[in-house]
Protein backbone atom coordinates (compact mmCIF):
# COMPACT_ATOMS: atom_id res chain seq x y z
CA UNK A 1 0.00 0.00 0.00
CA UNK A 2 1.07 3.58 -0.88
CA UNK A 3 2.13 5.95 1.96
CA UNK A 4 0.25 8.93 2.04
CA UNK A 5 1.83 11.92 1.91
CA UNK A 6 2.59 13.85 5.18
CA UNK A 7 0.14 16.64 5.54
CA UNK A 8 2.24 20.01 6.14
CA UNK A 9 3.22 21.26 9.45
CA UNK A 10 0.94 24.10 10.91
CA UNK A 11 2.93 27.07 11.85
CA UNK A 12 1.59 28.61 14.83
CA UNK A 13 0.83 32.07 13.50
CA UNK A 14 2.80 33.72 16.56
CA UNK A 15 5.68 31.65 15.29
CA UNK A 16 4.88 32.63 11.61
CA UNK A 17 5.26 36.50 12.64
CA UNK A 18 8.51 36.00 14.74
CA UNK A 19 10.10 34.10 11.72
CA UNK A 20 8.85 36.98 9.28
CA UNK A 21 9.63 40.08 11.73
CA UNK A 22 12.88 38.31 11.88
CA UNK A 23 13.33 37.96 8.16
CA UNK A 24 12.45 41.92 7.88
CA UNK A 25 14.98 42.53 10.86
CA UNK A 26 12.58 44.46 12.91
CA UNK A 27 13.00 42.44 15.89
CA UNK A 28 15.87 43.72 17.01
CA UNK A 29 17.29 47.16 17.27
CA UNK A 30 19.90 48.11 14.93
CA UNK A 31 20.49 45.19 12.68
CA UNK A 32 22.37 46.69 10.12
CA UNK A 33 24.53 48.88 12.38
CA UNK A 34 25.00 52.86 11.55
CA UNK A 35 26.37 54.69 8.54
CA UNK A 36 26.48 54.28 5.13
CA UNK A 37 27.26 50.55 4.84
CA UNK A 38 24.13 50.32 7.41
CA UNK A 39 22.14 51.70 4.25
CA UNK A 40 23.51 49.84 1.31
CA UNK A 41 23.24 46.56 3.78
CA UNK A 42 19.73 46.99 4.38
CA UNK A 43 18.53 47.39 0.58
CA UNK A 44 20.82 44.35 0.31
CA UNK A 45 19.16 42.03 2.54
CA UNK A 46 15.65 43.39 2.14
CA UNK A 47 15.76 43.19 -2.00
CA UNK A 48 14.41 46.80 -2.56
CA UNK A 49 12.58 49.59 -0.49
CA UNK A 50 9.96 51.40 -1.94
CA UNK A 51 10.26 54.73 -3.44
CA UNK A 52 7.09 57.28 -2.99
CA UNK A 53 6.56 60.99 -3.80
CA UNK A 54 3.56 61.23 -0.68
CA UNK A 55 5.79 63.43 2.09
CA UNK A 56 2.92 64.27 4.42
CA UNK A 57 5.60 62.92 6.83
CA UNK A 58 9.02 62.17 5.37
CA UNK A 59 8.87 60.24 2.38
CA UNK A 60 8.63 56.21 2.15
CA UNK A 61 12.27 55.44 1.11
CA UNK A 62 13.78 57.12 4.15
CA UNK A 63 11.59 56.46 6.79
CA UNK A 64 11.71 52.03 5.69
CA UNK A 65 15.68 52.48 5.97
CA UNK A 66 14.84 54.38 9.60
CA UNK A 67 12.81 51.75 10.65
CA UNK A 68 15.85 49.60 10.63
CA UNK A 69 18.82 51.70 11.02
CA UNK A 70 18.19 53.65 14.31
CA UNK A 71 21.31 56.88 13.52
CA UNK A 72 19.56 56.96 9.32
CA UNK A 73 20.19 59.52 7.83
CA UNK A 74 19.26 60.80 4.59
CA UNK A 75 22.89 61.71 3.46
CA UNK A 76 23.68 57.62 3.90
CA UNK A 77 20.83 56.85 0.78
CA UNK A 78 22.52 59.51 -1.28
CA UNK A 79 25.80 58.48 -0.83
CA UNK A 80 25.06 54.66 -1.79
CA UNK A 81 23.30 56.13 -4.65
CA UNK A 82 25.59 58.39 -5.98
CA UNK A 83 29.20 57.63 -4.90
CA UNK A 84 29.24 54.29 -3.55
CA UNK A 85 26.98 53.16 -6.30
CA UNK A 86 25.50 50.47 -4.52
CA UNK A 87 22.35 50.94 -4.74
CA UNK A 88 20.21 51.62 -8.27
CA UNK A 89 16.86 52.87 -8.64
CA UNK A 90 14.52 50.44 -11.03
CA UNK A 91 10.82 49.10 -11.14
CA UNK A 92 10.14 45.94 -8.83
CA UNK A 93 6.43 45.88 -7.32
CA UNK A 94 7.09 50.13 -7.75
CA UNK A 95 9.90 52.51 -8.47
CA UNK A 96 12.49 51.05 -5.13
CA UNK A 97 15.76 50.93 -4.41
CA UNK A 98 17.57 47.94 -5.10
CA UNK A 99 20.78 46.31 -4.68
CA UNK A 100 23.52 47.26 -7.56
CA UNK A 101 25.07 43.57 -6.96
CA UNK A 102 21.24 42.83 -8.61
CA UNK A 103 21.36 44.33 -12.02
CA UNK A 104 21.98 41.92 -13.94
CA UNK A 105 18.33 40.67 -12.65
CA UNK A 106 16.54 43.47 -14.29
CA UNK A 107 18.47 43.85 -17.59
CA UNK A 108 16.66 41.73 -19.41
CA UNK A 109 13.33 43.95 -18.34
CA UNK A 110 15.07 46.87 -19.49
CA UNK A 111 15.82 45.10 -22.96
CA UNK A 112 11.73 43.99 -22.86
CA UNK A 113 11.11 47.43 -22.56
CA UNK A 114 13.61 48.85 -25.21
CA UNK A 115 11.92 46.15 -27.58
CA UNK A 116 8.27 47.14 -26.87
CA UNK A 117 8.36 50.81 -28.44
CA UNK A 118 4.10 50.92 -28.66
CA UNK A 119 4.67 50.96 -24.65
CA UNK A 120 6.41 54.51 -25.23
CA UNK A 121 5.42 55.86 -28.52
CA UNK A 122 2.99 58.79 -27.13
CA UNK A 123 5.84 60.51 -25.05
CA UNK A 124 8.17 61.05 -28.81
CA UNK A 125 9.92 59.46 -31.18
CA UNK A 126 12.88 57.62 -31.21
CA UNK A 127 15.00 60.27 -32.63
CA UNK A 128 14.03 62.74 -29.98
CA UNK A 129 15.07 60.22 -27.54
CA UNK A 130 18.52 60.27 -29.27
CA UNK A 131 19.01 63.92 -29.35
CA UNK A 132 18.38 63.95 -25.55
CA UNK A 133 20.85 61.50 -24.99
CA UNK A 134 23.32 62.76 -27.08
CA UNK A 135 22.87 65.80 -25.18
CA UNK A 136 23.56 64.10 -21.67
CA UNK A 137 26.69 62.59 -23.03
CA UNK A 138 28.30 66.18 -24.12
CA UNK A 139 26.64 67.94 -21.79
CA UNK A 140 26.53 65.39 -18.95
CA UNK A 141 24.24 64.14 -16.12
CA UNK A 142 20.81 66.72 -16.05
CA UNK A 143 17.49 67.32 -14.12
CA UNK A 144 13.95 68.19 -16.06
CA UNK A 145 14.69 71.59 -15.18
CA UNK A 146 17.49 72.09 -17.13
CA UNK A 147 15.78 71.09 -20.08
CA UNK A 148 13.61 74.27 -21.04
CA UNK A 149 13.43 73.66 -25.24
CA UNK A 150 10.04 72.21 -23.71
CA UNK A 151 6.64 73.05 -25.63
CA UNK A 152 4.58 72.90 -22.45
CA UNK A 153 1.25 70.78 -22.52
CA UNK A 154 -1.96 70.02 -20.16
CA UNK A 155 -1.20 67.19 -17.81
CA UNK A 156 -3.20 64.22 -18.32
CA UNK A 157 -3.24 62.64 -14.96
CA UNK A 158 -1.65 64.38 -11.73
CA UNK A 159 1.38 62.19 -11.74
CA UNK A 160 2.29 63.31 -15.56
CA UNK A 161 4.84 66.79 -16.20
CA UNK A 162 3.93 69.25 -18.48
CA UNK A 163 6.93 68.64 -20.21
CA UNK A 164 7.28 66.60 -23.10
CA UNK A 165 10.59 65.42 -21.84
CA UNK A 166 10.04 64.21 -18.75
CA UNK A 167 8.49 61.43 -20.87
CA UNK A 168 11.51 60.69 -23.10
CA UNK A 169 13.94 60.57 -19.66
CA UNK A 170 11.43 57.98 -18.35
CA UNK A 171 11.75 55.98 -21.79
CA UNK A 172 15.22 55.95 -21.64
CA UNK A 173 15.48 54.88 -18.14
CA UNK A 174 13.16 51.98 -18.20
CA UNK A 175 15.46 51.50 -21.32
CA UNK A 176 18.25 51.11 -19.47
CA UNK A 177 20.25 53.72 -21.52
CA UNK A 178 19.80 55.94 -18.39
CA UNK A 179 20.35 55.76 -14.84
CA UNK A 180 19.05 57.93 -11.39
CA UNK A 181 22.31 59.22 -10.59
CA UNK A 182 21.15 61.46 -7.77
CA UNK A 183 17.83 62.58 -6.14
CA UNK A 184 16.92 65.57 -4.20
CA UNK A 185 13.49 64.87 -2.94
CA UNK A 186 12.01 63.56 -6.13
CA UNK A 187 13.99 65.60 -8.50
CA UNK A 188 15.82 63.02 -10.24
CA UNK A 189 19.60 63.47 -11.76
CA UNK A 190 19.73 61.15 -15.16
CA UNK A 191 22.95 59.99 -16.17
CA UNK A 192 24.21 57.55 -19.05
CA UNK A 193 24.30 54.10 -17.13
CA UNK A 194 27.51 52.83 -18.50
CA UNK A 195 29.24 56.25 -18.05
CA UNK A 196 27.23 56.19 -14.28
CA UNK A 197 28.37 52.58 -12.94
CA UNK A 198 32.00 52.72 -15.01
CA UNK A 199 31.02 49.92 -17.34
CA UNK A 200 33.29 49.51 -20.09
CA UNK A 201 30.99 46.59 -21.41
CA UNK A 202 27.49 46.01 -19.86
CA UNK A 203 27.59 42.93 -17.11
CA UNK A 204 25.66 39.48 -18.95
CA UNK A 205 21.92 39.83 -18.34
CA UNK A 206 20.45 36.96 -16.12
CA UNK A 207 18.49 34.20 -17.86
CA UNK A 208 14.85 34.02 -17.14
CA UNK A 209 15.59 30.78 -14.99
CA UNK A 210 17.96 32.83 -12.81
CA UNK A 211 15.46 35.92 -12.58
CA UNK A 212 12.85 33.09 -10.98
CA UNK A 213 15.28 32.02 -8.98
CA UNK A 214 16.40 35.20 -8.39
CA UNK A 215 12.67 36.37 -7.34
CA UNK A 216 12.27 33.23 -5.13
CA UNK A 217 15.44 33.81 -3.00
CA UNK A 218 14.72 37.53 -1.87
CA UNK A 219 11.79 36.56 -1.02
CA UNK A 220 12.62 33.46 1.12
CA UNK A 221 15.31 36.16 2.67
CA UNK A 222 12.86 39.07 3.15
CA UNK A 223 9.91 36.98 4.42
CA UNK A 224 11.27 33.36 5.72
CA UNK A 225 8.22 32.11 5.49
CA UNK A 226 6.57 32.53 1.75
CA UNK A 227 3.58 31.98 -0.78
CA UNK A 228 3.13 32.42 -4.71
CA UNK A 229 1.49 35.90 -3.85
CA UNK A 230 4.08 37.26 -1.65
CA UNK A 231 7.05 35.85 -3.88
CA UNK A 232 5.31 37.24 -6.97
CA UNK A 233 3.52 40.35 -5.38
CA UNK A 234 1.50 42.46 -8.29
CA UNK A 235 3.77 39.82 -10.83
CA UNK A 236 0.85 37.25 -11.69
CA UNK A 237 2.93 36.03 -15.06
CA UNK A 238 6.11 34.89 -12.70
CA UNK A 239 3.72 32.57 -10.72
CA UNK A 240 3.92 29.31 -12.95
CA UNK A 241 7.75 29.84 -13.12
CA UNK A 242 8.23 30.20 -9.28
CA UNK A 243 5.56 27.15 -8.62
CA UNK A 244 7.78 25.42 -10.65
CA UNK A 245 11.14 25.81 -9.03
CA UNK A 246 9.27 25.62 -5.93
CA UNK A 247 8.32 22.49 -6.47
CA UNK A 248 11.63 21.00 -7.64
CA UNK A 249 13.36 22.75 -4.08
CA UNK A 250 10.57 20.93 -1.98
CA UNK A 251 11.45 17.42 -3.64
CA UNK A 252 15.11 18.14 -2.94
CA UNK A 253 14.03 19.06 0.22
CA UNK A 254 15.65 22.38 0.06
CA UNK A 255 12.32 23.82 1.08
CA UNK A 256 9.41 22.50 3.52
CA UNK A 257 5.54 23.52 2.69
CA UNK A 258 3.69 24.43 5.55
CA UNK A 259 0.54 26.13 6.70
CA UNK A 260 -0.46 29.23 8.62
CA UNK A 261 -2.44 28.42 11.77
CA UNK A 262 -6.08 30.38 10.60
CA UNK A 263 -5.23 29.81 6.54
CA UNK A 264 -4.44 26.35 6.68
CA UNK A 265 -5.80 26.24 2.47
CA UNK A 266 -3.02 29.06 1.60
CA UNK A 267 0.53 26.97 0.40
CA UNK A 268 3.49 28.26 2.06
CA UNK A 269 6.85 27.50 1.92
CA UNK A 270 10.30 27.81 4.13
CA UNK A 271 13.98 26.72 3.89
CA UNK A 272 14.14 23.77 6.86
CA UNK A 273 16.54 25.91 8.93
CA UNK A 274 13.73 28.99 9.11
CA UNK A 275 11.39 26.53 11.09
CA UNK A 276 13.99 26.25 13.77
CA UNK A 277 13.56 27.75 17.27
CA UNK A 278 13.34 31.57 16.27
CA UNK A 279 14.21 34.32 19.44
CA UNK A 280 11.15 35.69 20.85
CA UNK A 281 11.10 39.52 20.01
CA UNK A 282 12.03 42.33 22.24
CA UNK A 283 8.46 42.69 23.32
CA UNK A 284 9.80 46.27 24.30
CA UNK A 285 10.51 47.28 20.92
CA UNK A 286 8.28 49.81 19.04
CA UNK A 287 8.63 50.47 15.01
CA UNK A 288 6.14 53.64 13.61
CA UNK A 289 6.27 51.71 10.18
CA UNK A 290 5.34 53.33 6.58
CA UNK A 291 2.46 52.14 4.93
CA UNK A 292 4.68 51.39 2.34
CA UNK A 293 7.40 49.48 4.32
CA UNK A 294 7.66 45.30 3.22
CA UNK A 295 5.67 44.31 6.38
CA UNK A 296 2.70 46.67 5.75
CA UNK A 297 2.60 47.01 1.57
CA UNK A 298 1.10 43.57 1.15
CA UNK A 299 -2.34 43.82 2.36
CA UNK A 300 -3.49 40.18 2.29
CA UNK A 301 -0.08 38.52 3.97
CA UNK A 302 -0.48 41.27 6.44
CA UNK A 303 -4.08 40.57 7.91
CA UNK A 304 -3.11 36.70 7.89
CA UNK A 305 0.29 37.04 10.11
CA UNK A 306 -1.29 39.77 12.27
CA UNK A 307 -4.92 39.87 12.40
CA UNK A 308 -4.86 43.34 10.85
CA UNK A 309 -6.39 44.99 7.88
CA UNK A 310 -4.63 47.74 7.32
CA UNK A 311 -6.22 51.13 5.41
CA UNK A 312 -4.29 53.78 2.80
CA UNK A 313 -7.38 56.08 3.05
CA UNK A 314 -5.49 59.25 1.85
CA UNK A 315 -7.86 59.32 -1.30
CA UNK A 316 -11.01 58.67 0.44
CA UNK A 317 -13.36 61.90 1.70
CA UNK A 318 -12.57 62.30 5.27
CA UNK A 319 -16.30 61.12 6.54
CA UNK A 320 -14.87 57.61 5.20
CA UNK A 321 -12.03 57.53 6.78
CA UNK A 322 -11.44 55.05 9.53
CA UNK A 323 -7.46 55.21 10.92
CA UNK A 324 -7.27 59.26 9.29
CA UNK A 325 -5.22 60.23 6.13
CA UNK A 326 -1.92 59.50 6.31
CA UNK A 327 -2.16 56.21 8.94
CA UNK A 328 1.17 54.28 9.86
CA UNK A 329 0.64 50.96 12.16
CA UNK A 330 2.54 50.69 15.25
CA UNK A 331 4.61 47.76 15.96
CA UNK A 332 4.99 46.79 19.45
CA UNK A 333 7.17 44.20 19.86
CA UNK A 334 5.42 41.46 17.50
CA UNK A 335 1.89 42.67 17.61
CA UNK A 336 0.53 46.09 15.98
CA UNK A 337 -1.42 47.72 18.49
CA UNK A 338 -2.35 50.84 16.95
CA UNK A 339 -2.12 53.38 14.01
CA UNK A 340 -1.18 56.74 13.92
CA UNK A 341 -2.29 59.57 11.72
CA UNK A 342 0.42 61.92 11.69
CA UNK A 343 1.88 64.78 9.76
CA UNK A 344 5.28 66.99 9.71
CA UNK A 345 4.57 70.50 10.21
CA UNK A 346 8.31 71.64 8.71
CA UNK A 347 7.27 75.06 9.32
CA UNK A 348 6.19 74.73 12.94
CA UNK A 349 8.84 72.08 14.03
CA UNK A 350 6.16 69.72 15.05
CA UNK A 351 4.98 65.92 14.74
CA UNK A 352 1.52 66.43 14.71
CA UNK A 353 -0.81 63.33 15.52
CA UNK A 354 -4.20 63.76 13.71
CA UNK A 355 -5.77 60.89 15.58
CA UNK A 356 -4.34 57.79 17.36
CA UNK A 357 -6.42 54.34 17.10
CA UNK A 358 -5.82 52.00 19.57
CA UNK A 359 -6.60 47.95 18.06
CA UNK A 360 -9.00 46.42 20.62
CA UNK A 361 -7.35 45.23 23.42
CA UNK A 362 -4.02 46.71 23.05
CA UNK A 363 -4.40 49.93 24.62
CA UNK A 364 -2.43 49.87 27.65
CA UNK A 365 -0.36 52.31 30.16
CA UNK A 366 2.76 50.39 29.34
CA UNK A 367 1.92 50.51 25.52
CA UNK A 368 1.78 54.24 25.42
CA UNK A 369 4.29 55.11 27.13
CA UNK A 370 6.43 53.36 24.75
CA UNK A 371 5.03 54.53 21.78
CA UNK A 372 5.60 58.12 23.07
CA UNK A 373 9.11 57.43 23.32
CA UNK A 374 9.08 56.21 20.03
CA UNK A 375 7.43 58.97 18.83
CA UNK A 376 9.94 61.92 20.36
CA UNK A 377 12.77 60.00 18.33
CA UNK A 378 10.16 59.63 15.62
CA UNK A 379 9.95 63.88 15.69
CA UNK A 380 13.55 64.13 15.90
CA UNK A 381 14.04 62.18 12.92
CA UNK A 382 11.34 63.96 10.84
CA UNK A 383 12.67 67.54 11.83
CA UNK A 384 17.02 66.72 11.47
CA UNK A 385 15.91 65.72 7.60
CA UNK A 386 14.40 69.62 7.50
CA UNK A 387 12.26 70.68 4.52
CA UNK A 388 12.40 69.73 0.75
CA UNK A 389 12.32 72.21 -1.76
CA UNK A 390 10.45 69.62 -3.99
CA UNK A 391 6.85 70.19 -3.79
CA UNK A 392 4.75 67.53 -1.98
CA UNK A 393 2.30 65.41 -4.09
CA UNK A 394 -0.67 64.14 -1.99
CA UNK A 395 0.69 66.88 0.82
CA UNK A 396 -2.33 67.16 3.23
CA UNK A 397 -4.86 69.27 1.81
CA UNK A 398 -6.41 72.39 3.34
CA UNK A 399 -9.36 70.65 4.33
CA UNK A 400 -7.56 69.03 6.90
CA UNK A 401 -5.46 71.50 8.22
CA UNK A 402 -8.16 72.07 10.68
CA UNK A 403 -6.94 68.86 12.95
CA UNK A 404 -6.21 69.78 16.32
CA UNK A 405 -2.64 68.53 17.21
CA UNK A 406 -3.04 65.56 19.96
CA UNK A 407 0.56 66.02 21.50
CA UNK A 408 1.76 63.35 23.67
Amino acid sequence: MARRPKSPPILPAAEARRIWLHAQRLDEPEPFGSGPEATRAAVAHLGYVQIDTINVIERCHHHILYSRIPSYRRSDLAQAQSLDKSVFEYWTHALSYVPTADIRFFLGAMKAHREEPKRWSAVGSPEETRKLLRRIRKEGALTIRDIDTDVLVEKAHLWASKKPSKGLLERAFYDGELVISARAGMLKTYELIDRHFGWEKKPAPASERQVVAYKLDRALRAQGVVSLDSICHLDAPAKKAVAELIAGRVRRKELVPVRIEGAEKSPHWASPEVLEAVAPTDAGLVHILSPFDPLIIQRKRLNLFFGYQHLFEAYLPREKRVYGYFALPVLLGDRIVAVLDLKTDRAAGKLLIQQWSWLAGEETPAAKAAIEIELARFERFQLALGSESEPAFAEVPPEEEDFAALRA
